[in-house]
């Protein structure tokens, strides 16, 4: 599960009592994101890495790198918890910074996204480092699978942004998965009726059905 604090923390003090029960209400068998896009001095970030792996005992968050190592290592320093570094995102922002080009010291040109993800490889492992890459960036993802095998990438933007969850497992599957896709409002907002909970399951389910076949192939 991959929860969005912002809707959370939107609502003052009643929000993050809300998320204190969403999170209680999922079971502890499940993986459970704090999609929270932090990052800041490492003193502050050491206390946001507290909330939520301590106080609301998330498996992993989502931190942002602008600020480098000292932003994102307070978060690595957890065993068993991942930290999810944003890296090509699926937003239509994207391209005003992620995708500039930046020559290396040989003379190469590369994308800026593409030095944040090796100079932040250098800092956590596989085993409690993952990328955001946005599933509307599939033209992108192959090779970013090849320079990046073992790590585990979580994967936003299928069903309402456009992204194809056939063309992103082709592009990114592993031997051991290697993809974490996210469907949200394709979910969340698949009915408004009174038969809700039914449509969400079955538009999720109709998901779980489609990565199980591209699993077995």
């Amino acid at each position: 599960y991959k929860i969005n604090t912002a809707f959370y923390e939107a609502m003052g003090i009643k929000g993050w009592e809300a998320l204190e029960q969403t999170v209680n209400y999922i079971p502890a068998t499940h993986f459970k994101i704090a999609d929270a896009k932090r990052g800041d001095i490492g003193n502050t970030s050491a206390q946001y890495a507290k909330t939520f792996f301590e106080a609301y005992k998330f498996d992993a968050v989502t931190v942002a790198p602008y600020m480098g190592e000292d932003s994102i290592r307070p978060f690595l320093e957890y065993d068993d918890k991942w930290t999810i570094v944003l890296a090509l995102t699926s937003n239509k922002g994207s391209a005003d910074f992620e995708q500039l080009k930046m020559s290396t010291a040989s003379g190469r040109q590369q994308f800026l996204f593409e030095k944040v993800m090796q100079k932040v490889s250098e800092w956590g492992t596989p085993d409690n480092l993952m990328f955001v890459v946005g599933a509307t960036k599939t033209e992108q993802l192959e090779d970013i699978r090849k320079t990046f095998p073992r790590h585990f990438f979580l994967v936003p933007g299928v069903g309402a942004q456009g992204g194809s969850l056939k063309e992103v497992s082709k592009a990114a599957l592993t031997s051991d998965g290697g993809i974490l896709v996210n469907a949200s409002r394709s979910i969340i907002y698949a009915s408004s009726n009174e038969s809700f909970a039914a449509d969400a399951r079955r538009v999720a389910k109709e998901y779980i059905d489609e990565m199980k076949k591209y699993l077995k192939t």
